[in-house]
């Protein structure tokens, strides 16, 4: 049942005041996906396991591209379309196969991520890792985005979010013009993993850095989520949820607009306000 194994059916008893009814409920699936790196060398294939991620079946390539790209562990964005080759050994598995022309950097393999706030790195060691990593700046006069427009956002991605009207269990990443346009959406059970696949398929269509975009995600703007979204080089990050303190120290840093709680007639403007037309 469901988009690419996305959705399962499960029989549940529902309850309407006292009245019990069997009846079978539908449920966003969950498995992992291990994401691997296949490099070619002079001694042959080598095959490195880069990490295993809770995720929503499809669009499982994207989700590898973007997260090697968004983590810093890929950066030539002139040949990742052409130059490599996505496998699938197994339904949860995805090889991303890089050919020798695209550096990439063995000890980021074997470090740990920032997956969680809980990792226990400092926000001032976080921000200087985004530097380190690397960005495209982001530009100083663009997008201008009108307040009104920003307010209409929200119900753009709800009717574009045809999983989350199953299931009410999703997360949703998506990716709009400064005209409101919808250019690529992506959900999933993961937050990251949303950004991560949205990321993915604009990285495939060669149309990274996104300096005149939106990113709008559908819970809270967590650190990790505002890194992601500055390494695709959008200019705008908005949310239906709260910033995090280490998310606005760097968009402070790096001129990004940070928006929260965004809704119908309502926004909480934090950083770069002068990109949305109609707050001064």
């Amino acid at each position: 049942m469901g988009q690419d194994g996305a959705l399962k059916g499960w029989p549940i008893t529902g309850w309407r005041g006292s009245h019990a009814e069997r009846r079978e409920d539908v449920v966003i699936t969950e498995e992992p996906l291990e994401i691997q790196v296949a490099l070619l060398g002079d001694g042959g294939m080598e095959i490195l396991p880069v990490a295993v991620t809770m995720r929503t079946p499809g669009h499982d390539e994207e989700l590898a591209l973007g997260f090697l790209y968004t983590e810093g562990l890929i950066n030539d964005l002139q040949v990742i379309p052409h130059g490599l080759t996505l496998e699938r050994p197994s339904a949860n598995e995805v090889q991303v196969l890089l050919p020798p022309s695209i550096r990439i950097d063995r000890e980021r393999l074997t470090r740990h991520f920032y997956m969680a706030s809980s990792c226990g790195v400092c926000g001032k060691a976080a921000i200087e890792a985004v530097f380190v990593q690397g960005y495209p700046p982001l530009p100083e006069t663009e997008p201008i985005v009108p307040l009104a427009l920003l307010y209409d956002l929200p119900r753009r991605l709800r009717s574009a979010q045809s999983l989350f009207r199953w299931t009410g269990g999703l997360h949703a990443a998506a990716i709009f013009d400064p005209q409101g346009q919808l250019l690529w959406l992506r959900e999933d059970v993961g937050r990251h993993n949303a950004v991560d696949k949205v990321i993915g398929a604009a990285l495939l269509e060669s149309r990274l850095p996104l300096h005149n975009a939106i990113m709008l995600v559908s819970g809270r703007a967590g650190f990790e989520i505002a890194q992601k979204t500055l390494r695709a080089g959008i200019p705008i990050l908005a949310a239906l949820g709260a910033p995090s303190s280490l998310t606005l120290e760097l968009a402070q840093a790096v001129g990004m607009t940070v928006v929260g709680f965004l809704q119908e007639g309502g926004a909480n403007v934090y950083t770069a306000p002068w990109r949305i037309s109609g707050t001064q």
